[in-house]
């Protein structure tokens, strides 16, 4: 077992004690760095990026090269899931995902294969172990996966949508047929996370981009039931130390007690609400990711360097924080903003660990 130099995030998510915030960024590897974009032309296709291990590699890696960053994200998509059950996804340049098939009936979803994905997704396991290897311990790598509601918008209405329409009304109108997908979705997840924390990854994040879309009790029923489901299936050890499980579900604020209550180590939160209050509510059942508008960094250096103060002030002293956006980096960003950021929570954290 390599011997981590730096794990401060792994500690941060165990709300154990850490000299300084530790900070990473949601798609931290990604379209606002010119680098990313030269990779990109080089493998030719976003799918090509993602099924070549080496490419997969290099982009995971151009950010830490770049910033002192506490963590890794292997580069990945959160829909390589729906393409391992043969959906075939590709990418239309200025649109975003779509499916070449799209589940419309009962009798799609029955059809549906539970993939071995350790044979399907191997390309994914290569590009964990090859990272692995690559950073040499110097910080950790996490692993992800869509939630199985957020995968399963996406399989009905066959790419990206704004009403989710066709997915609730498979919700409303054929729940049993809604919770025979959601639970094929969340043993392939378990299998799909499992094999990533066996190929190397040190902390696993479970994205669930479209809780918010759905109404209180729906959410209860139809996403969070799942996630819990997928908490209670993973490894929780391995090389000799815990593999925390952050999850986060945008624009479920209302629904951190339960979220709290799955058996995660962390909760992502979004920059709708204070850290504090989010603190006062979970207590000490799990740590804090977040939660810096993304929009912030399009400021100014002073501008953004505040920002992260009132963040770091609003969660207050102790431990249980990690420093994060509250959704993913946008192309817009100049990388010297970033760059601003992570030098303003590095100087300004260590007052909240005395």
């Amino acid at each position: 077992m390599m011997q981590l130099e730096n794990d401060l995030l792994l500690r941060a998510l165990c709300r154990e004690a850490v000299e300084r915030t530790p900070v990473w960024i949601m798609r931290q590897a990604g379209r606002y760095l010119p680098e990313y974009l030269a990779t990109r032309a080089q493998a030719g296709s976003f799918m090509n990026l993602c099924q070549t291990p080496e490419l997969a590699c290099e982009v995971t890696l151009q950010p830490l090269r770049r910033y002192a960053l506490d963590a890794a994200i292997i580069f990945s998509d959160i829909l390589t899931i729906p393409d391992a059950m043969g959906l075939e996804l590709y990418f239309v340049e200025g649109e975003g995902p779509r499916f070449r098939r799209s589940v419309q009936s009962a009798a799609d979803i029955r059809k549906l294969p539970r993939p071995d994905v350790g044979e399907s997704l191997r390309y994914v396991m290569d590009a964990i172990s090859l990272t692995r290897r690559e950073l040499g311990g110097k910080v950790p790598l996490i692993g992800f996966s869509g939630s199985p509601w957020t995968l399963a918008t996406y399989m009905i209405e066959g790419g990206s949508s704004k009403s989710f329409g066709r997915a609730k009304q498979l919700l409303y109108q054929h729940p049993d047929a809604a919770h025979e997908l959601l639970a094929k979705l969340a043993d392939t997840v378990t299998d799909y996370l499992n094999a990533q924390i066996d190929s190397g990854a040190q902390a696993v994040q479970i994205f669930d981009t479209w809780g918010g879309a759905l109404s209180a009790e729906a959410y209860l029923e139809f996403s969070l039931a799942y996630m819990q489901r997928i908490v209670a299936g993973l490894k929780r050890e391995s090389e000799g130390r815990r593999v925390p499980v952050i999850l986060f579900s945008k624009g479920c604020n209302t629904q951190l007690e339960a979220l709290a209550s799955t058996g995660c180590d962390a909760l992502g939160v979004d920059w709708t609400i204070a850290l504090q209050e989010a603190r006062r509510r979970v207590g000490e059942r799990v740590a804090l990711q977040g939660n810096l508008d993304p929009a912030i960094l399009l400021a100014e250096e002073e501008v953004i360097r505040r920002e992260a103060s009132r963040v770091l002030q609003s969660f207050g002293p102790g431990n249980g924080h990690v420093f994060n956006l509250g959704h993913g980096i946008t192309p817009d960003v100049d990388p010297a903003n970033l760059a601003a950021l992570v030098r303003a929570v590095r100087e300004l954290s260590p007052a909240f660990h005395p």
